[in-house]
């Protein structure tokens, strides 16, 4: 299961989460049985071609429609600022769906 989160920086530890119009990189982490096996990052999130399941977004009243299209579903945080508070809440199914 793949999982886009716009970020501030490369560094997975100190990486904020941006708005998705913010984002200088993406991070793509990838889990496996609830377990978070590994964090890429990109510059654009077209470098990635293949299936993402999920994107994490800041907040709800960011344009979600695009990532819905493309059948990935739009989780938004609550009040999680890092990829690993990110990656905690999605293991506990702590993060809101977005709704239309």
């Amino acid at each position: 299961m793949l999982i886009w989160i716009c970020v501030d920086s490369k560094d997975e530890k100190s990486a904020k989460i941006t708005k998705v119009m913010d984002a200088k990189y993406w991070a793509l982490v990838e889990f496996d049985g609830g377990v978070a096996k590994g964090t890429t990052f990109y510059d654009n999130r077209e470098d990635y071609t293949d299936w993402v399941d999920f994107i994490i977004m800041k907040d709800k009243y960011e344009s979600y429609m695009e990532f819905m299209d493309e059948g990935m579903m739009v989780l938004i945080v609550r009040k999680e600022e890092t990829i690993e508070e990110v990656k905690e809440a999605f293991v506990f199914k702590e993060l809101d769906e977005a709704g239309l």
